[in-house]
């Protein structure tokens, strides 16, 4: 019997010890930094010292409540900001990264509610080098025209995520405008992924109406993201922005290959736009479009040391601003545990003769069709 009792109690503290696992907050965080140097911005060379080369400096709080059953309560705050001057970066916001709470089942699914990323971002993106986390932010596509960089985040988000069924999942969104006008400022998004035996493939598509209508942070699309930034402000003022792709990875050995297609269209855009065309009555010029194919390859050439190679080539169609941007990325990275890295990156850009280049997040764009760039810095995880 005693035995019998012991044994009883050391179920009785496992199955304790469990649930309290499966219960609880856990704080994470990623601070990255380092030195960027940029051979042409605007006619002149220049050093920076940088916050968020490999991945952008955050930290957040991550909540789950078992409820029995296979349900859970789930909540996720995210901060950004910048390791070099302290300041929260998305517009100052406290959690600008991501805010969300909403219940989670491991038969049906997650539904979610708050400022979060939409499926593109969540199942497409991460086939980039420029999510890759041994690869450098700076190798996003030009403009960051797709989004799969995460130039913005949306706002008033209702998503479903399903369950993983024979290796297929699916995600849907609706970001409501909170606006009488109801379609100024909402956005509706929905992506597929498969995984199975290294093979990883993805295809999502959004859709953006009006997305600069409203600037008081009430829409779905803020004034703290897409058009206040300097990359791409004329072309937000579209009426309708559309993005999309699909793609896939493979992973065998020590190798993981990937190849992916993105597109974009700016319906519209008001005159200005960083791409000249024709100017309607009503001021707006004929849509924007960007077709984005890249290739990259991700190789442990030890267990501590990873090397990555990206290629991009961008056409941008519209007017005489139609162009082509080719992209190259190199990057090393090697880990001192498993929590902290060093890394070097070096990438290169070349446009059409009417063009210039612009690599994303260097700050501003060549006075030549050309542009070169290199980053060394630290990153660590928590």
């Amino acid at each position: 019997m005693k035995k019998k009792s012991l044994a009883v109690l050391s179920l009785l503290c496992a199955a304790s010890v469990e649930a309290q696992a499966q219960s609880g907050v856990t704080l994470y965080g990623v601070a990255d930094a380092g030195v960027l140097y940029v051979n042409n911005q605007g006619g002149h060379s220049a050093w920076q010292a940088a916050s968020g080369n490999q991945q952008q400096s955050r930290w957040g709080l991550r909540v789950v409540e078992d409820l029995g059953d296979g349900l859970s309560a789930v909540a996720q705050l995210e901060n950004g900001f910048s390791v070099m001057n302290g300041n929260a970066l998305q517009g100052g916001r406290e959690f600008g990264r991501q805010a969300y709470v909403g219940l989670s089942s491991k038969t049906f699914g997650m539904l979610s509610f708050g400022r979060q990323y939409n499926p593109m971002q969540d199942m497409l993106a991460p086939l980039t080098a420029a999510i890759t986390t041994d690869s450098s932010v700076y190798s996003g596509h030009p403009l960051d025209n797709d989004n799969t960089s995460n130039t913005y985040r949306e706002n008033n988000m209702v998503k479903y995520k399903s369950p993983v069924y024979g290796g297929f999942q699916a995600e849907a969104m609706y970001a409501f405008s909170n606006a009488p006008g109801f379609a100024a400022n909402r956005s509706y998004s929905f992506a597929a992924s498969f995984k199975q035996s290294g093979l990883t493939l993805a295809a999502a598509y959004i859709r953006l109406t009006q997305p600069a209508f409203v600037r008081d942070g009430s829409g779905a699309t803020s004034s703290d993201n897409y058009y206040s930034l300097s990359v791409t402000p004329a072309l937000a003022t579209a009426q309708v922005v559309q993005q999309f792709g699909a793609g896939g990875a493979y992973v065998f050995g020590p190798a993981t290959i990937g190849l992916i297609y993105t597109g974009a269209i700016f319906e519209r855009p008001s005159a200005g736009s960083l791409f000249s065309g024709t100017t309607g009555s009503g001021g707006e010029t004929g849509s924007v479009r960007f077709q984005n194919i890249e290739g990259n390859i991700r190789y442990f050439i030890t267990p501590f040391l990873v090397g990555s190679v990206a290629e991009t080539y961008t056409h941008a169609t519209q007017g005489e601003g139609s162009g082509n941007y080719w992209q190259t990325s190199l990057g090393l990275e090697y880990f001192l545990s498993k929590r902290t890295n060093v890394y070097v990156s070096a990438l290169y850009q070349r446009t059409s003769d009417n063009l210039h280049a612009w690599m994303f997040l260097t700050g501003a764009p060549s006075s030549t069709q050309s542009q070169v760039a290199g980053v060394v810095g630290v990153r660590h995880k928590f």
